[in-house]
């Protein structure tokens, strides 16, 4: 028999996805057809995370914790970075390269959970992870291209970006804080680093970006519709790992990632070659293997202090 899924986590889970691949699709629109700047929309988006906490709380959704800002203060250093690192290293290397190093974030994360925090995974849950490694890596193989610095910039963007969401999981359990009690500080927070970079790095990313002046009032109306989707998309980020585990987040990414391929093939009519195809149901084999293993009851932890009073 297998658990039932808890219906809080699935309509969580069911929400973050509508969302992820309408922002996804719409990003690449802004990105493609409107040429605005990523660093710009990553900001814009943080921004309007931080109007909507405030609304919410306003009108009393959940209510404020007084939070240490120098706990907070890990969480955005390490969101900055992942930006950062991020478009660096989607800058510097090809797509598939890029999609072939966020492969690694999953095992790095599973590495420094047991590493550092003690948490076990399953023989079974470790072995789902193959054919999910191996359809992802199937889709960009094409694509790859190493080089040095691209290189350094992806894993270090994997690093950082594996160190956040562990961050997020346990400072939610160490500060008894929601998501949203704790992305109310992170975000405000993450938004001013953001723009105290954003002079430096923007032009450096997009010929000038937002400091060029060639974006329409069209751009920034869809930017904006994007920033809304994104308040959603970041209070169901923060809670999925909190209520579930970075690694499962993950496990749903690659699932979000065969979709947007899809959506990709009948929205915006890019080709997809029946590797890809292949590539997708194997992606996606690993997911419900995945599933099926956090789903099956799993037996009691037996400890050392249990063998020796003979339980």
């Amino acid at each position: 028999m297998l658990k039932s899924i808890d219906p809080k986590v699935a309509a969580v889970l069911a929400l973050n996805l509508c969302c992820s691949l309408s922002i996804v699709f719409f990003n690449k629109w802004l990105y493609q057809e409107m040429k605005f700047p990523n660093l710009s929309l990553t900001l814009l988006h943080f921004i309007c995370t931080s109007l909507g906490l405030f609304i919410c709380q306003q009108c009393k959704v959940f209510e404020v914790k007084r939070l240490p800002l120098m706990q907070i203060l890990p969480l955005s250093v390490t969101f900055c970075g992942f930006v950062v690192f991020t478009n660096l290293s989607l800058q510097s290397n090809t797509v598939g390269t890029y999609q072939l190093a966020k492969i690694l974030t999953t095992p790095v994360i599973i590495v420094i959970q047991t590493m550092l925090f003690n948490v076990s995974f399953s023989t079974r849950i470790k072995l789902s992870l193959i054919p999910i490694s191996i359809g992802v890596f199937m889709n960009s193989y094409y694509d790859i291209k190493f080089n040095v610095i691209g290189t350094i910039y992806a894993l270090l963007g994997v690093l950082v970006t594996s160190v956040y969401q562990v961050l997020v999981k346990n400072k939610q359990a160490d500060l008894k804080a929601n998501s949203m009690q704790l992305l109310l500080y992170q975000a405000p927070m993450s938004s001013v680093m953001l723009l105290c970079v954003l002079p430096f790095l923007e032009p450096v990313f997009s010929d000038g970006g937002v400091f060029a002046g060639q974006l329409t009032t069209s751009a920034i109306s869809l930017a904006l519709t994007t920033g809304c989707i994104a308040v959603l998309i970041n209070i169901t980020i923060f809670w999925i790992i909190g209520n579930t585990s970075p690694v499962t987040y993950n496990i749903f990414g690659h699932f979000k990632f065969c979709l947007t391929i899809i959506g990709g093939f009948f929205i915006f009519h890019d080709p997809i070659q029946m590797y890809q195809v292949l590539a997708i149901l194997i992606t996606l084999s690993g997911v419900f293997v995945y599933t099926y293993e956090k789903l099956r009851p799993q037996p009691p932890v037996v400890t050392k202090d249990d063998i020796e009073e003979g339980k």
